[in-house]
């Protein structure tokens, strides 16, 4: 495979690169993925931007290094623009990149706080999701490797604030009920074809729909509490609208190699 292969930097369980992985695999472009040891991105993002981002993903492509998924989408837009992800036309377009920035801004980092808290609170699903992200050299260190990951998540986001839980269940079922307003009774948020704001909504929703083509198998149990919360809202219109958006568009990679 070619060095001129774009790569991207992810992690595998991030709704924010699922939006980036479906980017790619929607337009069939043939990549690398790079997904270091859990932990460790932050240095190795601030690495790769040169210190303009801390996070995951990041795309490398035409000898550029893009962070932010929504950075992402617009330089494979750019670099490769079929099939599209921005409408052509311009009221469309300007509107489906509202919608992108708004499930960006809030739901993403909602939905994240709240699942990682509930898995602060569940030590042995916690356990299995570890496993499930670390090498299986490391499954010795399970107990420290899970120790590390408490206090990553509580320091990063939040993730051991009760209260912030409590206020992002309220948001996230305010950006449920925004997606199923904004469909109305049609297949997508902007006009009749697929776009970059159907895909954002369902990437960052997918942990409340668990769709069978998503980062995790839906029988890959997830923290009690969260599923408390997620249950009685499966069959809401708009928890089934992301499940068929990933049935219909979420496409394999396109023969792209892991590490």
């Amino acid at each position: 495979m070619s060095d001129a292969l774009p790569t991207l930097w992810h992690i595998q369980v991030s709704h924010y690169s699922e939006k980036a992985r479906w980017a790619l695999a929607y337009k069939g472009i043939e990549h690398r993925r790079r997904s270091p040891l859990p932990g460790t991105h932050i240095p190795v993002a601030l690495w790769l931007t040169r210190g303009a981002h801390y996070t995951f993903p990041v795309l490398s492509l035409d000898g550029r290094r893009i962070g932010d998924s929504t950075a992402i989408v617009a330089a494979l837009e750019e670099r490769y623009p079929e099939p599209p992800l921005y409408p052509a036309d311009v009221a469309e377009r300007r509107r489906a990149l509202e919608l992108e920035e708004y499930f960006d801004e809030e739901l993403g980092p909602q939905i994240r706080q709240l699942v990682w808290y509930e898995f602060g609170k569940d030590p042995e699903h916690y356990v299995e999701l570890v496993k499930r992200m670390a090498p299986a050299s490391m499954a010795k260190f399970e107990r420290p490797a899970l120790a590390y990951a408490r206090g990553f998540t509580a320091l990063r986001f939040r993730a051991g604030d009760a209260e912030e839980a409590e206020r992002n269940r309220g948001k996230v079922l305010a950006a449920l009920d925004r997606l199923e307003r904004e469909l109305g009774d049609g297949d997508y948020l902007v006009g009749k074809d697929f776009s970059v704001a159907d895909l954002t909504a369902a990437a960052l929703f997918y942990p409340l729909a668990r769709p069978p083509e998503g980062p995790l198998p839906p029988d890959q149990p997830g923290p009690v509490g969260f599923e408390r919360f997620r249950e009685p809202l499966d069959g809401r219109r708009g928890v089934r609208w992301v499940r068929e958006m990933f049935r219909r568009h979420r496409k394999p990679a396109k023969a792209a190699t892991a590490a």
